[in-house]
C-alpha cells in the first residue's frame, strides 16, 4: 500500500506538470525574484523547484528528537574532551584551535546556532556531519515561502492540508538574545555584527537577516573581520559599538591569517563581547568527532538512549590511520578495509567545508581510489560508510519548460541552543548535495497528520 503523504505530493506535481499556465513568464518571475529575496549562491539562484519538500509532521518529529539527542551528545563530547587530553587530540586540532577553544565563551551552551546534515534513506535517515561553528542557509526558508508558497498552485494546497512551515529565523534571533542575556550582556538592545569576509558567495544571506534583525530592533551591521578595531573594552567596526557576533567567519581560516592579538580575538578572551557561536565550537565541528560517536570504544561517554541513536543515525566512520578498528561487527585492519570496500566507503577532510576533498569510492576509479587512500593516511582524513540516498521526483523549471527529475535530497536540521527548528532542504544530480558544488534548495512544508 502507498504510503498517504506519497499519493498526496505525486497529484501536486501531477497538477503543476499539467497547469500549462506555468511557462516562461513564470519563470522569469521566479528568477527575478530570488535575485531580490536574496535567494543566491555567488550570482546563481538557488531553487529551480515549483515546490517545497514535503514532511509528514510524524518523520519530523522523528528526526527533531534524533537531532537534538546527538546536539546533546555532541556537548557531552566537547566538555569531556577539554578535560581528557587523548580525547581531544582525537579530534584533530591545530595548536591554534586548541588555544582558543580552551577560553571559555561566557555561556553554557556549546552552539549556540548549528545544523546537521542529514540525508533520508527509502525508510529512515542517517546524519553525515555537524555544522557546529558557522551553518549557512538559516534565513532561506524565510524567503523560499515568500518564493514558493504564493504560486497558485501551492496557495490551492495549502488551503487544503493543515500544514506548518519552521521559522529558523526567528529562533536565530531568539537564541542570540537569550546566549547574550547570559553572557551578562546589559544593553537593553544590542548591536549585532554579522562577521565573514568581504565578497563570500553567502553574502546575501546576510543583507536578508540583516534586514530581519533590524526591523525586530536591533541595529546590525555586516562587516569583515580586517574592519574590526578593539580598544580594550568595546568591540567596534568603525563608530558602531559590537555587542553580539554573530560569527560566520570559518575558525580555521581566521585562524591562518590572524592570532591571538587580533581584535576579535582579545575582545572575546576578554569577554568584551558575546560571539555566537565561540571557537570552542570548532570541537564538535571536525568530522572526527563522527568518528568518536560512531566507534563503541567510546561508549561509556554516552547513555543507552544516546547510543541506540547514535547506532541508529550515524554511519560507521574513523579516522583515517594505521591499525585496526571494528567493522562489520569485527576487527580487522583499516588499510584492509580501504583497499577493499570501496563502494561501501567516502573519504572526507576532517576540516572542510562545501564538498572540497570528499571522494567518493563509488564515484571513482579503483586506481583514484587507491591515490587518494594513499595520501589520506599522510593527511588529517576520516573515511565514512556510504549511506543510501533517497532519489525524489520533482517538479522543476529549465530553459526547456517543467520537467520532473529524480534527484537526490537531504534534510539538514539547524538547531538552536540544541533545539531543532526546520532545516536546510538540498537537491541536486549528483550525489554531492551541496548549493556550493552546484546543487538547489528548496522550503520546507510539514504537513500535519490526519
Amino acid at each position: 500500500m502507498s504510503d498517504p503523504l506519497e499519493i498526496t505530493v505525486q497529484s501536486l506535481d501531477r497538477q503543476i506538470l499539467d497547469d500549462s499556465t506555468i511557462g516562461p513568464e513564470l519563470f522569469a518571475w521566479l528568477l527575478a525574484a530570488q535575485r531580490e529575496l536574496g535567494l543566491l549562491h555567488g550570482d546563481r539562484p538557488t531553487c529551480p523547484f515549483l515546490r517545497p519538500q514535503i514532511l509528514a509532521r510524524t518523520q519530523y518529529a522523528v528526526i527533531e528528537a534524533a537531532a537534538e539527542i546527538i546536539a546533546g551528545a555532541f556537548e557531552k563530547l566537547v566538555a569531556r574532551a577539554l578535560e581528557h587530553p587523548p580525547l581531544l587530540n582525537e579530534l584533530g586540532l591545530t595548536s591554534a584551535e586548541e588555544q582558543m577553544a580552551r577560553i571559555d565563551p561566557g555561556y553554557s551552551t556549546l552552539c549556540v546556532t548549528s545544523r546537521l546534515d542529514a540525508y533520508l534513506t527509502d525508510s529512515d535517515f542517517q546524519f553525515l556531519e555537524y555544522n557546529a561553528e558557522s551553518p549557512a542557509g538559516v534565513s532561506d526558508q524565510m524567503q523560499l515561502e515568500k518564493l514558493l508558497l504564493q504560486l497558485p498552485h501551492m496557495r490551492t494546497f495549502l488551503d487544503q492540508h493543515e500544514h506548518w512551515t519552521p521559522k529558523p529565523h526567528v529562533r536565530l534571533l531568539d537564541s542570540l538574545l537569550a546566549t547574550y542575556r547570559e553572557w551578562g550582556g546589559q544593553e537593553p538592545s544590542p548591536q549585532i555584527a554579522i562577521v565573514d569576509w568581504e565578497g563570500v558567495s553567502t553574502a546575501s544571506e546576510f543583507e536578508v537577516l540583516k534586514q530581519y534583525f533590524e526591523s525586530a530592533g536591533y541595529r546590525t551591521t555586516i562587516v569583515d573581520p580586517r574592519a574590526l578595531d578593539y580598544d580594550g573594552e568595546r568591540l567596534k567596526a568603525g563608530t558602531f559599538r559590537i555587542d553580539i557576533v554573530y560569527k560566520r567567519v570559518i575558525i580555521h581560516e581566521f585562524l591562518e591569517k590572524f592570532d591571538d592579538t587580533h581584535p576579535l580575538s582579545r575582545a572575546y578572551s576578554d569577554r568584551s563581547v558575546c560571539m555566537a557561536n565561540s571557537f570552542r565550537s570548532k570541537m564538535a565541528h571536525k568530522k572526527a568527532g563522527f568518528a568518536i560517536l560512531s566507534d563503541p570504544q567510546y561508549a561509556d561517554l554516552f547513555t543507552d538512549v544516546e547510543l541506540n541513536t547514535l547506532r541508529h543515525h550515524i554511519p560507521w566512520t574513523r579516522i583515517v590511520r594505521e591499525g585496526t578498528t571494528s567493522f562489520d561487527h569485527s576487527e580487522r585492519d583499516l588499510n584492509e578495509i580501504l583497499r577493499t570496500e570501496r563502494e561501501r566507503l567516502v573519504l572526507k577532510p576532517n576540516d572542510d567545508y562545501g564538498g572540497h576533498g570528499v571522494v567518493m569510492g563509488w564515484e571513482c576509479s579503483s586506481d583514484e581510489w587507491e591515490q587518494t587512500t594513499a595520501q589520506s593516511f599522510d593527511q588529517d582524513y576520516v573515511v565514512q560508510e556510504r549511506v543510501p540516498v533517497k532519489k525524489v521526483a520533482i517538479p522543476r523549471f529549465t530553459d526547456y519548460g517543467v520537467r520532473s527529475d529524480e534527484m537526490f535530497v537531504d534534510f539538514n536540521p539547524f538547531l538552536f541552543e540544541n533545539r531543532m527548528e526546520g532545516g536546510l532542504v538540498r537537491l541536486s544530480a549528483s550525489s554531492l548535495c551541496n548549493v556550493s558544488s552546484g546543487g538547489g534548495q528548496t522550503a520546507l512544508l510539514v504537513l500535519e497528520d490526519d
